[in-house]
């Protein structure tokens, strides 16, 4: 992309190398070049000069690119910033974006994604408060399939639609459902969750719809529901497909006509609300297995939505991973640890069947149990080859001690496993074994595992 000549870009980098060839190629794009070789000299450029964009390496020999960076913001306040990383880095360029750079790169550079992103950042500094998706809550990365997704789920807010979201658990559904209420014209109103398939079905219509005095044992005076709750802003109906079949045509009467009655009464409450639906599973799939009713389906489906998988954005992970050290850290009064660059690679190796929450616990449970500011290699392989969980058989031993063992055995052990690898949380059990969270306590009871230990 080449620029108006009157953009100009200052470009600081102690290896005359790289910074001859980054001249070369924002000067062969058309912009006005300045470079310096240290912070030093970077600080004397900076005087009295102002500058569209400052690209420059985050660790030099006489201090680091944040300086630079914090004094392009009194001299340029309208510059847009890009750092320069060592793959090791990646944590420094982390907590640099979140002081105001607008984007990284690590070495070695490709010129071509130089200029794309320089495009990028431009533009995101021209159109100021737009928030980048590294600030949009704990939605973290800049994958191009992920910057879409949030694109498209901003676009949706100013609709007032209602959204559907279909995507792998651990992806981000609520996040990105707390985006688009953020985004909207209701932020200021309430923003209510249910997680359907968290509630006892006996229950959900009175934690939906509320009830009256009497309604059911037990009921001693009339309790608003969640819609009632969310009157004016936000319901995320979280597991849509956990709904029972019983309940979906109230739900399609108070999605089209924003009304219904609460439980055990007559009057009729309306509500002016938006609904957003997430699930893990393919509702069209399940209207043609007969599990859910397709005019509820297309009721809720005036925008659909979907995230990627983490397999498909690798380059997230090592942001991802420096993000959760840094928040874990914070939680733990420690410092940031070191992520080595053989952590890292280990990490986006990884499949990560359980998206970004699963490596979210992992980086919890390294940083909690490896007791050290050094996360290296010899980390990832720890918690991986099950030297860390003793009491958790890995899957090859599982499969020699379980060899001709009757179903129900396998199935036991495969569940009490998974809990415990989860440390008991049956969002997450229910999540790994695919099954709903209705299905995990029904086999718990069913197995006479202790309820309490897996509550």
């Amino acid at each position: 992309m080449t620029m108006d000549t009157a953009s100009s870009v200052m470009v600081v980098d102690d290896e005359p190398g790289i910074r001859t060839a980054l001249r070369a190629n924002f000067l062969r794009h058309g912009w006005r070049v300045e470079t310096a070789s240290s912070v030093r000299e970077a600080m004397r450029v900076l005087e009295g000069r102002e500058f569209d964009l400052i690209v420059t390496d985050i660790r030099m020999p006489d201090g680091s690119g944040m300086e630079v960076m914090r004094s392009a913001r009194q001299s340029s306040p309208g510059a847009a910033v890009i750092l320069l990383t060592a793959y090791g880095s990646v944590p420094d360029a982390v907590r640099a974006m979140r002081d105001g750079a607008l984007d990284y790169l690590t070495k070695p550079i490709s010129f071509d994604q130089l200029q794309a992103t320089a495009a990028q950042v431009m533009h995101r500094a021209s159109r100021a408060p737009v928030e980048d998706p590294l600030a949009s809550g704990d939605i973290v990365g800049r994958a191009p399939l992920l910057l879409r997704a949030v694109q498209r789920a901003r676009a949706a807010a100013t609709t007032g639609a209602d959204v559907l979201i279909e995507a792998e658990s651990g992806t981000g559904k609520e996040l990105l459902a707390r985006l688009i209420h953020d985004s909207s014209d209701r932020s200021r109103k309430p923003f209510i969750a249910v997680n359907c398939a968290a509630v006892p079905e006996a229950l959900l219509e009175s934690e939906l719809f509320g009830h009256g005095r009497g309604a059911f044992t037990g009921a001693v005076g009339a309790k608003q529901g969640k819609f009632e709750q969310a009157d004016g802003g936000t319901i995320l109906l979280d597991e849509i497909g956990e709904m029972p079949l019983h309940l979906q045509p109230k739900l399609l009467r108070a999605l089209q006509e924003r009304e219904f009655e609460r439980l055990g009464e007559s009057r009729t409450v309306r509500v002016d609300i938006r609904v957003i639906a997430t699930t893990n599973v393919s509702l069209s799939a399940m209207v043609e297995r007969g599990q859910f009713r397709g005019d509820l389906y297309y009721r809720l489906n005036v925008i659909p939505l979907t995230l990627p998988p983490l397999r498909d954005r690798r380059e997230d992970i090592p942001v991802l991973a420096a993000y959760f050290a840094e928040k874990f850290a914070a939680q733990l009064r420690s410092p940031a640890p070191r992520l080595h660059p053989g952590f890292l690679d280990r990490l986006q190796s990884h499949n990560w069947p359980g998206n970004v929450r699963e490596l979210a616990n992992f980086m919890r449970r390294v940083m909690t149990l490896s007791g050290t500011l050094d996360i290296d290699a010899g980390c990832f392989e720890m918690e991986f080859d099950g030297t860390a969980r003793p009491a958790v058989p890995s899957q090859m031993q599982a499969t020699a001690m379980l060899a001709g063992a009757p179903r129900r055995e396998v199935e036991r052990l495969h569940l009490e496993s998974t809990l415990a690898l989860t440390d008991g949380n049956r969002t997450h059990a229910a999540e790994m074994l695919g099954i709903s969270l209705r299905t995990l306590r029904n086999k718990i009871r069913e197995y006479g595992l202790p309820p309490r230990r897996y509550a």
